[in-house]
């Protein structure tokens, strides 16, 4: 197969860490994995935890930006974001169920974690709770920018002790009519 990241290598038979199969480029070292192959390991594996904490001298990722064909059906493949704090994005076939990983892109996810959750990356559920903290880190920075720091801070508090409160329905009420005081 020819290689779906650089176009010029080929992809060889390999195995990510010695742990599950892949297929890697003669060139580029990105790897292809099929989901299924991915998810068959640890099915096997139930138990294995890949390594918590490690921190990859200068991970060189090379992720790609344009949209990429899948090195099997020669299909475009969609991009998936990995979290909501990393803009790199993995590159996966529906098709065939494969997954493009980007030099250094392994490591990435073995570094935050992510390792253990190959097959999740790609779920409605994952990219759904992506959008999500997306979209509250926002909001996080619109109010911060209008309100400034401290009165963010302190609106925040009242905010907490309002919900906590027994009675926040009547002080709610209280809080936004004109005039409290009016019949």
């Amino acid at each position: 197969m020819l290689c779906t990241g650089c176009h010029t290598g080929t992809l060889a038979p390999s195995f990510i860490e010695g742990l599950f199969k892949a297929h890697t480029c003669s060139d580029c070292g990105g790897d292809w994995v099929l989901i299924e192959d991915y998810a068959v390991w640890r099915e096997r594996h139930p138990d294995y935890e890949f390594a918590k904490g490690i921190y990859f001298e200068e991970i060189n990722i090379t992720d790609t930006k344009e949209a990429m064909l899948c090195p099997v059906t020669r299909t475009i493949m969609r991009k998936f974001k990995i979290s909501a704090t990393d803009t790199h994005r993995l590159d996966y076939s529906s098709a065939v169920g494969g997954l493009w990983l980007d030099k250094g892109e392994w490591e990435l996810l073995v570094s935050g974690g992510l390792a253990g959750s190959l097959n999740a990356l790609i779920t409605d559920a994952w990219q759904r709770r992506i959008r999500q903290t997306n979209a509250k880190d926002s909001f996080v920075d619109i109010y911060h920018d209008k309100f400034g720091e401290e009165l963010y801070i302190k609106i925040k508090e009242m905010r907490e002790w309002l919900n906590a409160h027994p009675q926040k329905t009547d002080l709610r009420a209280y809080l936004m009519a004109e005039d409290p005081y009016s019949a």
